[in-house]
Parts: structure tokens; sequence; C-alpha cells
């Protein structure tokens, strides 16, 4: 068994316990968080959490697919802008 499955799976309490709040009062609400390893637990579904991504917080709706994985699976932390290109002059 590998080191990740021993582990249990983290959960933000404080942040559970909001999510909690407003599944009692049948609301849908954004929460901005900046726990990207945070897991995905089904309380969760229907709900849109904000997840930071190192500049701004992106709005991520959370749906049954994704129980069991960790909240940064789903925001990017990298902007690809292309490989650089070849010098043909370089070649000769």
């Amino acid at each position: 068994m590998i080191r990740s499955l021993k582990k249990n799976p983290f959960v933000a309490l404080h942040l559970l316990k909001k999510i909690d709040k407003l599944n009692k009062k049948a609301e849908k609400g954004e929460r901005g968080n900046w726990t990207r390893a945070w897991w995905i637990n089904p309380s969760m579904i229907v709900h849109t959490i904000a997840i930071h991504n190192g500049k701004e917080h992106l709005p991520i709706y959370i749906t049954d697919r994704m129980v069991g994985h960790k909240l940064g699976e789903f925001v990017g932390t990298l902007n690809f802008r292309g490989h650089a290109k070849s010098d043909n002059r370089s070649r000769r």
C-alpha cells in the first residue's frame, strides 16, 4: 500500500462547518478558500467553491463525479504560453 492511501483524507473542519450550515438552510453560496489539499466529500455537491490558484480565486462548481478528488486538481496554477521558438541559425 502506498503512503498516501494509509493517511486519512484532509478535510478542513472550519470550512466543513460552513458548508453544513448552507446545507441545513438549503442555500447555495460561494466560498473562497486557499486550501487546495482539501478532499471533496459528498456534502459539498452542488456548491460553488472559489479556489485560489496563486493569483486569484476561481469558482468551481462541485459535481458528484468530483467526490474523492482534491480541490487543487481542478484549478491550474501555471499558464502555458507555448514552447520556445527554435532558432534555425544556431544549427549551421
